[in-house]
Parts: structure tokens; C-alpha cells; sequence
């Protein structure tokens, strides 16, 4: 079970797990040789929902907006890099929208000047883990933990403490949720993306994302240099092109906390922002 504000809630893998026993139970009185099939569709769940970022099956997970309005939010996840940083706040002043970056805690330490322009500019930063563990949901709850609490402590001396969490590849587990809970974050995921794999996939990016974009959607970008340096100028044109298009279609560009009627991020006080050690 899951502990919400002083609240314990079932999760969907909690039902599922006692509908899954209620039924074996009398399958097995009667010995039928299908008393084992609703646990072995149990655990396929289990095994199968870390792969589908918008199913809150371990833990509540908010994807995108219910309200209806036609707004979509921007976000970017990977950064700060000194390379595609600059770019996207440039672009995004160009087009006055606001976005919300997830950045990795050791890239937000490596980086300082970059999460300072992200601030500067009025736009939000999630957690989105220390160092990209594509295998961080197999971690241990103790792991879990320190990775996504180091990454806080980072943010804290830029004077945030981070409301959302993006897991690495929008995976989660069972642990997730009480670890979340005591850094007092919740789950934030995307329910539209390109596919562009960390933008090693560019041609098209616009296209891909406009062609599927639907009223309330949080948009997954990626602030990462592209593999190949050449390749920069083209993702920088991807991106105009997609800005161009949201400014002139019917969608509206909200800032994310609007979008999902939720804070991203606090400020802190500068006397409570040292670093732990």
C-alpha cells in the first residue's frame, strides 16, 4: 500500500493483487489446473506497466491535463548542457513560452551557469534522478532513494526544492512511491514524444510531434547535445519549426504547473540552502 499526505490509498497493483488472490483461492479448491493463470497475468502486469510512462499502476502518475482547455506544456528533460541549453532558452524567448527542464542532478552540479539561466528566465526545473540510470527502477529502495535525494540537495543550493519527479525512460516500481513521499515529490511523465531516442533521432522532430499532439498534452523534448555535433543546427531548426507551429495553431503554450493545476518547484531561503554533507 501507498501513503498519501496521512492517507494510505490501494494502488491499482495492490487491487489487482488481491482480485488476483480472490480468484486463485477458489480455483485451487476446485483444483483447477487454471488456479495459477490470474497470478501469472498478475506479475506479467507487473513486469509490463514500467514500460507505459502514462499508467499509474504503482503509484498515482500525472501524464497530462484533464481540464479540457486546448493548452499544452513544454518540457525537457537530460540537460543543462552548455551546447543545447542556450539554444532552447534563446528559442523560447523568441516565442515567449515557459518550460519546465528535468535535469540530472550531476549535470545541474557539473553546470551551475546553465540551471542559473533556466531560472533567470522564469521557467521551472524538475528531478529527473542524478545520473540517468536507465536501470534505476531495479535498484534497491535504499538506492532509489539516495539518487533521487542527492539530485534535491543540488537543486537546493540554487535555491529550489523540485515538486515533480521524471523517472529515467518514465519507468517506476512498486518502491518508488514511498521514496517520493519523503522527499515530498510526485510523479510527473509525458504523453507526447517524438521517439528521438535523446535526440539522436532528428529529421522530422517537428512533425512528429505536431502530427500527434493533442489538447492537454505534456510535450517531451530533449535538451542534449545530438551524437553528432553536426547535427546541432538541424535540431535547432526542428525546434523553431515546432515553436513556429504551436504559436499560430490552436494550441496555447501554458507553463507546466498551470497546465497541471500543480507547483513544479519551491523557493528556498538562502540561509537554508547549504548542501548537506
Amino acid at each position: 500500500m501507498k501513503k498519501t499526505s496521512n492517507r494510505f490509498l490501494f494502488s491499482q497493483a495492490d487491487k489487482l493483487a488481491l482480485l488476483a488472490f480472490l480468484i486463485t483461492i477458489p480455483l485451487l479448491a476446485m483444483g483447477s489446473a487454471l488456479a495459477p493463470t490470474p497470478l501469472i497475468l498478475y506479475l506479467l502486469l507487473c513486469v509490463s506497466a514500467p514500460f507505459f510512462p502514462q499508467w499509474g499502476f504503482f503509484l498515482p502518475i500525472i501524464s497530462r491535463s484533464i481540464s479540457g482547455s486546448r493548452a499544452v506544456a513544454l518540457t525537457f528533460d537530460d540537460g543543462p548542457s552548455p551546447v543545447t541549453t542556450p539554444i532552447i532558452l534563446d528559442l523560447l524567448k523568441e516565442y515567449d513560452f515557459k518550460a519546465t527542464f528535468f535535469v540530472i542532478g550531476k549535470k545541474a552540479e557539473r553546470y551551475p551557469e546553465q540551471i542559473k539561466a533556466i531560472l533567470a528566465a522564469g521557467h521551472t526545473i524538475g528531478n529527473h534522478s542524478w545520473q540517468h540510470d536507465n536501470l534505476l527502477m531495479l535498484r534497491t529502495k535504499k538506492r532509489l532513494g539516495e539518487d533521487i535525494r542527492k539530485t534535491q540537495e543540488i537543486l537546493k543550493t540554487y535555491g529550489i526544492h523540485p515538486l515533480l519527479f521524471r523517472p529515467p525512460a518514465g519507468a517506476t516500481n512498486p518502491r518508488l512511491q514511498s521514496v517520493l513521499l519523503t522527499e515530498g515529490l510526485q510523479t510527473v511523465t509525458f504523453s507526447c514524444r517524438p521517439f528521438d531516442r535523446g535526440n539522436r533521432k532528428i529529421t522530422n522532430l517537428a512533425e512528429r510531434i505536431s502530427s500527434k499532439l493533442k489538447p492537454g498534452d505534456i510535450i517531451l523534448l530533449h535538451d542534449l547535445e545530438p551524437q553528432n555535433a553536426e547535427l546541432t543546427d538541424t535540431w535547432e531548426k526542428e525546434l523553431n519549426i515546432l515553436f513556429s507551429y504551436l504559436k499560430k495553431s490552436i494550441y496555447k503554450v501554458e507553463p507546466l504547473a498551470k497546465l497541471i493545476h500543480s507547483e513544479v518547484m519551491l523557493g528556498i531561503p538562502p540561509a537554508s540552502r547549504k548542501r548537506k554533507k
